[in-house]
């Protein structure tokens, strides 16, 4: 009989996830974390780390760190050889720090589209670059892109933010195709509106006006938890999806 642990379990297997210091990307890896893996958490510093490799620890978990900041040239790739060689292999790359920036197409500067392509995109490619032959080559292996719902339905006021993620996605569905037959595969988890400390100032500065506008959002009028990532997250680094790749997750509440 099949158990649950066979399904979803990923007891022995090492996964990095980036940009794990807080929101998403924290709760995932320690649902990762939590599931079995073994989990690379990564910040931009080392002292950003700190608090999810406790968290995990402390839940009975497993937690090795690096930092690196993803926005610059060759730090993608780097993070990656990083990993492997600390952990001794990689199976699971979440892909999850990302640079948003809010402003539409007349306002964006551009340091703030350097920005974003380079973090969002440039780095992107280079962890696939330096991961997908190696998981390749031991016959398994996941890529979980956090990807946005804008990528699907974009807004003026995050137009950079939103192309990027779109060519993300475009890049996992790339890589899906050539590496499916190696039993490496790539998918996207596409959050709507999740309640994160990038929302903060907003939330904080019009309280009134936030909850106006996340009561008309979606259909269930609220903003996701990071914790509710967490489930579609497990599903897709692991055995569960194995007749799944080049596909996107939206979980946005309705939209």
């Amino acid at each position: 009989m099949t158990s649950l642990q066979d399904v979803f379990g990923l007891s022995g297997r090492v996964a990095l996830v980036t940009g794990s210091s807080r929101g998403i990307g924290a709760a995932i890896a320690r649902g990762l974390a939590g599931a079995g893996a073994s989990v690379i958490v990564h910040g931009q510093s080392e002292a950003s780390t700190l608090e999810t490799r406790v968290a995990i620890e402390r839940e009975g978990g497993r937690a090795l760190e690096l930092s690196a900041d993803l926005g610059v040239r060759g730090a993608g790739r780097r993070l990656v050889e990083a990993a492997e060689e600390l952990a001794g292999r990689l199976d699971v790359l979440v892909v999850n720090a990302s640079a948003q920036v809010n402003a539409d197409l007349a306002h964006l500067t551009e340091e703030d589209l350097d920005l974003q392509l380079s973090v969002n995109l440039r780095s992107t490619v280079e962890m696939l670059q330096a991961c997908l032959p190696r998981m390749a080559a031991r016959g398994w292996g996941r890529v979980v892109n956090i990807g946005s719902i804008n990528q699907l339905r974009p807004k003026a006021v995050v137009t950079a933010y939103a192309a990027t993620k779109a060519a993300q996605h475009n890049i996992v569905q790339s890589q899906a195709r050539d590496y499916a037959r190696h039993g490496v595969l790539l998918n996207t988890l596409a959050p709507g509106l999740v309640d994160t400390d990038r929302n903060a100032g907003r939330k904080q500065a019009d309280p009134d006006g936030w909850e106006a506008y996340v009561r008309e959002l979606n259909w269930m009028g609220r903003a996701g938890d990071p914790s509710e990532m967490v489930g579609a997250a497990i599903f897709l680094a692991s055995g569960a999806c194995s007749f799944m790749t080049g596909e996107t997750v939206v979980l946005s509440g309705g939209y």
